[in-house]
């Protein structure tokens, strides 16, 4: 699939300068990324959304690509990650947008009408389904469920640990676990009830001959080993870091979702998918598709297919 990626462009969104990838006219469509991602991933989606009649915006957001990295784990927080998305429209004079998020980005996405009300028009979801707040501490409930081996546990309890050995070994880290398979091979790994869900990322690093095949091609690879040559790990894991902080934050939040929302699930998702939420979002389509985890990428005709018929039925024209 032959792609045209936008050129970067600086902004200050409020706190931080955020780099962006923009394309098209139209009503906005905030593209989020998420981990290890960066707005590149998004690489299939920005010119069919644009081509099809919207203003796409991808951002590399606060700790990713040219973005800014503040040095406080607490500056990672959804408050702080939602505030630079609400930043973003208002730099660029627009009032309301779609908000589309993938893996962490869609935790950023379903929390934008949380905080955000009045600025979001609709919100799509991939893998990460929307969830209401835990009425336990969400590393403890984490580490009891899945283990201290749990990458989320990891994260937490051994600070500065993956993020220098992710960093000493980039190339081998995103070689690993961007791969996908033929999964119309692997029916019976459906019903391993989420076991590799527990696996800790950094197993990625010991993989000398991973399964599967390369999600991309070595160019596209390129850039994503590139980016965060630069940038490092640090600042991304730092979401990671700010599970509990958000879950203090969100102790009055309300957990209600009024705007029209859309769930892409991946068959084979490591990801557990959610249950019904339709008391907390009245208004949500769902759809599965036969992939893993890397669904705007692993399913990109498939995934463009939805959100085009989505937007067409509840973005505002």
């Amino acid at each position: 699939m032959a792609i045209t990626f936008p050129t970067p462009k600086m902004i200050n969104v409020g706190k931080i300068k955020m780099e962006i990838y923009e394309q098209g006219e139209g009503f906005p469509v905030v593209l989020v990324h998420g981990f290890p991602e960066i707005a590149y991933s998004w690489r299939y989606q920005i010119p069919a959304l644009a081509e099809a009649g919207y203003r796409v915006i991808a951002p590399n957001q606060r700790g990713y690509g040219a973005s800014d990295k503040p040095e406080p784990v607490n500056a990672y927080d959804l408050k702080n990650l939602c505030g630079d998305l609400a930043g973003l429209l208002d730099t660029l004079g627009l009032e309301k947008a779609v908000f589309i998020g993938h893996d962490w980005g869609s935790i950023v996405a379903w929390h934008m009408p949380l905080y955000h009300a009045d600025r979001v028009s609709g919100v799509i979801g991939m893998s990460v389904p929307f969830s209401p707040r835990l009425e336990m501490e969400p590393i403890a409930f984490f580490e009891e469920v899945f283990g201290p081996d749990m990458y989320i546990v990891h994260f937490n309890r051994q600070p500065g640990v993956a993020d220098a050995a992710f960093a000493a070994n980039i190339d081998r880290f995103l070689t690993n676990i961007y791969r996908h398979k033929q999964w119309e091979d692997l029916e019976s790994e459906s019903s391993n009830n989420g076991s590799s869900f527990g696996l800790s990322m950094m197993s990625m690093l010991d993989v000398v001959d991973p399964p599967g095949e390369s999600l991309m091609s070595e160019e596209e690879l390129a850039v994503y080993i590139e980016t965060f040559r630069k940038g490092g790990f640090t600042g991304p894991i730092n979401w990671y870091r700010n599970f509990t902080r958000n879950w203090e934050l969100s102790v009055d939040l309300p957990q209600k979702i009024n705007a029209p929302c859309g769930m892409i699930y991946g068959e084979y998702d490591m990801v557990p998918k959610g249950g019904d939420v339709s008391q907390y979002i009245p208004n949500l389509e769902t759809v599965t598709f036969k992939c893993g985890h890397w669904i705007q990428q692993e399913k990109a005709e498939e995934t463009n297919a939805f959100l085009i018929d989505w937007l067409e039925r509840n973005a505002p024209q």
